[in-house]
């Protein structure tokens, strides 16, 4: 479980006596270097922002809370739930940039989805770049995401010429035209059709789209045919195919919609 910063406090001091924030569900008592966990209920009849408790229940003692010594992206909930997991302890409390509180209890019952990133380079894997950029922000973290990178580089398959120059490799279709005699090609689909409808020949080719390479889901990667974006089933695994050239708003929406179908049970 991991409440809402608003939903906890810290039982600190209590200036205004046995009264709390009327949002507050849960109070975090100082006890040496951790805290005791309570659970308070603000009386529900009470006006104004500052409630009498009407209960108040011990949850765990300090001895089973632990607390992470350095401020974190308290939205990152699968950061949260990783570093709560190697405490060992059922709790652990966190402190954010900008000084809110909450915590982490019971860390294993807690649902973090690994969504696997498929890309290949060169040029620069933009999708990984994107996504890369995205988890250090915490926005994956806060869709519940943890996401793991599978790029494959396509100096690897011993092709002698490759779909387009901004590869930066070798020969390519689209600058040096068509392939020598007994050239191996490495390329998608648009590829292929370069090679049949352009330039009229047949040739030996290797598959460098990253959509074939899903062996595990849920996942995202990226396509050059736009007929094939959107949520998909590739090979049994859910997951979410982006534009070869999406931006980062397009790759997080994916990432949104990806949650929103896991969540959903698709």
């Amino acid at each position: 479980m991991i409440p809402e910063y608003r939903e906890v406090g810290v039982a600190a001091s209590r200036p205004c006596g046995e009264q709390v924030y009327h949002l507050t569900r849960y109070l975090l008592r100082p006890v040496g270097d951790s805290y005791d966990l309570l659970r308070v209920e603000p009386e529900p009849e009470g006006m104004g922002l500052v409630r009498p408790i009407r209960n108040e229940a011990l949850v765990l003692p300090a001895a089973e809370v632990a607390v992470h010594p350095d401020r974190v992206n308290l939205a990152d909930q699968a950061c949260l739930v990783r570093i709560a997991r190697e405490t060992g302890r059922r709790c652990t409390v966190f402190i954010g940039r900008d000084e809110h509180v909450t915590f982490v209890l019971d860390p294993d019952d807690e649902v973090v989805q690994t969504v696997h990133v498929h890309d290949i380079e060169p040029p620069t894997p933009s999708l990984a770049a994107i996504c890369v950029d995205l988890e250090a922000a915490g926005l994956s973290g806060e869709l519940g995401l943890a996401l793991e990178y599978h790029v494959r580089d396509i100096r690897s398959l011993g092709a002698g010429a490759f779909p387009c120059r901004a590869s930066g490799l070798a020969r390519s279709l689209d600058r040096d035209g068509p392939p020598m005699a007994g050239e191996r090609i490495a390329c998608c689909q648009t590829g292929r059709e370069l090679l049949r409808g352009t330039y009229r020949i047949e040739a030996e080719t290797v598959e460098t789209c990253p959509c074939t390479t899903i062996e595990a889901g849920p996942f995202i990667t990226r396509c050059c045919r736009s007929e094939r974006t959107g949520l998909q089933v590739i090979n049994g695994h859910i997951g979410f195919v982006v534009h070869w050239g999406a931006t980062p708003l397009v790759v997080l929406d994916a990432l949104r919609a990806l949650s929103a179908a896991l969540k959903e049970g698709r």
